[in-house]
């Protein structure tokens, strides 16, 4: 009897540079292949999944602060850079017959649907991948806070953030050797150690609507599968009891 997984709906959050593969930008075809079939395999174990996904493979709004560009300008860049992210990962998924549809929260209808929460709920309800696109629609708030608010608004049991490394550690374990790994940790832990997981906008947005975040390296194969069915090497950060 196959495995029951223990969330029903899941938001995963993916970096831009998860799509790069080797490459110092864009995207590399192996990379954005390996995660969509990580989304297939948990999406056909009937998880409803979403997905945020970053822009920093092709543009960073702090950059663009750097060259000289108005802050609401560079993160507006940041943003539609988003969506090209988003369109191309639901051109992979779809050619592996994953249903998706990309939601933006800039609309732009020639090239995806305008977020409507009822409707990416719809979407998600049906068993397509929904993938959240543009941020919050707003400067000044990151893909971290944009994922926090959506995990909330679709009502989800839990937001994965696939990683780099396996988890969370004291600090950047390739380079700090001697860096402590975290299997659990509260919400306050995360912020009053600066632990850099994800913005403090998210990390309260998380805590204040109860959503556990699962910290995992998007790189493992399997690892999608193995952490929603509550097994495999994660981090995960809720609402602890105090000692």
């Amino acid at each position: 009897m196959a495995e029951k997984p223990i969330y029903r709906r899941v938001l995963l959050k993916l970096s831009g540079e998860g799509l790069m593969g080797a490459q110092q930008f864009g995207f590399e075809s192996d990379a954005m292949e390996r995660i969509a079939e990580e989304v297939k395999t948990v999406r056909d174990m009937g998880v409803q999944v979403c997905l945020v996904i970053g822009g920093g493979n092709i543009f960073r709004g702090l950059s663009g602060v750097a060259a000289g560009i108005e802050r609401a300008s560079a993160d507006y860049m940041g943003m539609l850079a988003t969506v090209i992210n988003a369109i191309g990962m639901q051109s992979v998924l779809e050619g592996i017959g994953v249903e998706t549809r990309v939601l933006s929260a800039i609309p732009m209808a020639t090239v995806c649907e305008p977020y409507i929460r009822r409707r990416a709920v719809r979407h998600l309800e049906k068993g397509r991948v929904v993938i959240f696109a543009a941020g919050t629609g707003n400067p000044y708030f990151t893909t971290d806070t944009a994922a926090a608010l959506r995990a909330a608004e679709m009502e989800c049991d839990a937001l994965m953030k696939g990683t780099q490394v396996d988890g969370v550690y004291s600090a950047d374990p390739k380079k700090v050797k001697d860096a402590t790994r975290y299997d659990e940790l509260s919400y306050k832990d995360v912020l009053t150690n600066d632990l850099g997981v994800m913005d403090a906008s998210a990390i309260s947005l998380s805590r204040e609507n109860g959503i556990p975040i699962l910290v995992f390296s998007i790189h493992t194969p399997g690892a999608f599968a193995e952490v929603v069915n509550g097994r495999g090497k994660s981090t995960i950060i809720r609402e602890l009891a105090e000692a």
